[in-house]
């Protein structure tokens, strides 16, 4: 009797829950129809990823039908971004980083995969586009991506490959429909190997991940040796998980084994762990990808507490919505004082936790 209660509260808690969760993404929108120009894009036309965003947290929350109209109209926004290389960006020439072409092309891929309102043949160039942007040779760059297909210098990074291997993997299926019989895809052992080249093999940051090898996004460390290497922190150690399960790695490998160690003793939802506020959303948005592609429900931390992490982190999210059904960060770093930013990365979030 007391079983079948409990299972009753359980399941009441369950659907409470689920339904706040629904009412704060009908919330979040509204707002970000609202912010679409009339021309279909959101915040910045030369930036297509951050119309892809919007797009695709309004598919993946199941808004999909509701607003159909308005997500066609980003889609096709979007699909006019692209250039004859198959990448969706806008060049902007002499500009560090130019127009960000890996960064916007994965996005913007993934996005128009999960609408399910772009036709193939241009998604199929965005592959193409992705798979010969991976950084080829026998240095720690190789397999990496960096912001750029064409780059002044050799240049890689966990956050950018970690897009890029996602999308590959999440539109492989599309593959089937290209008319050439070669496929087109990474080199998975080499992106394989840039990713582990960035994840700490031992010591208190064992199993986390740094952002790049030359960019002290989260500071530096010294080891016993006196060398210097770049500190690992709480948004790149859940993309290496990402990127290690786009790859098809599974939980009984060490490495993300000993990557998801890592999370389970620096879990937070108050904070990007070893950066504070600086790309919070962005943190959120990539714990709850990795976490749900690895299909763990439970964190386990040092003390043994089981972390329902979809619980805490969907609370924390809610409670920090605005009146308005937007979210934005105080901390302009990595663009997240802009709200149509944060609150894509929060409905993606929100979505992957009901």
């Amino acid at each position: 009797m007391k079983k079948t209660i409990a299972l009753i509260f359980v399941a009441a808690t369950s659907s409470l829950v689920a339904q706040t969760i629904e009412d704060s993404l009908n919330k979040a929108a509204k707002y970000l129809i609202s912010k679409q120009t009339a021309v279909g894009y959101w915040s910045d036309k030369e930036m297509p990823a951050l119309t892809a965003l919007p797009v695709w947290a309004l598919s993946a929350s199941g808004k999909g039908e509701e607003y159909k109209v308005q997500i066609k109209k980003g889609v096709d926004f979007v699909l006019g971004t692209q250039r004859e290389d198959g990448g969706f960006y806008v060049p902007k020439p002499g500009r560090g980083g130019g127009g960000l072409g890996n960064y916007n092309t994965s996005v913007c891929l993934s996005a128009l995969f999960e609408s399910k309102l772009s036709p193939v043949e241009p998604m199929l160039r965005a592959r193409r586009f992705i798979s010969e942007s991976q950084l080829t040779g026998d240095d720690t760059m190789a397999g990496g991506f960096g912001y750029e297909k064409q780059s002044r210098r050799r240049y890689a990074d966990l956050s950018n490959t970690a897009y890029a291997m996602d999308a590959m993997s999440r539109t492989a299926s599309l593959e089937e429909f290209r008319r050439e019989r070669i496929r087109v895809d990474l080199s998975w052992d080499k992106a394989i190997a840039f990713v582990e080249n960035l994840q700490k093999k031992a010591g208190p940051e064992k199993g986390g991940s740094a952002y790049n090898e030359r960019t002290p996004q989260g500071g530096v460390s010294t080891n016993k040796s006196g060398r210097v290497s770049l500190r690992a922190y709480g948004s790149m150690s859940y993309a290496a998980v990402l990127s290690m399960c786009s790859a098809k790695l599974t939980r009984g490998d060490a490495r993300v084994r000993n990557a998801l160690e890592y999370c389970s003793k620096n879990w937070s939802v108050e904070e990007n762990p070893g950066m504070g506020a600086q790309g919070l959303y962005y943190y959120y948005d990539i714990v709850a990808r990795a976490l749900s592609a690895a299909n763990v429900n439970e964190l386990i931390a040092p003390d043994g507490r089981k972390i329902d992490w979809r619980k805490e982190l969907s609370a924390k999210i809610m409670s920090l919505q605005r009146e308005d059904g937007s979210w934005a960060n105080d901390n302009n770093r990595f663009w997240e004082a802009d709200p149509v930013l944060c609150t894509a990365f929060a409905m993606i979030t929100l979505s992957l936790c009901r």
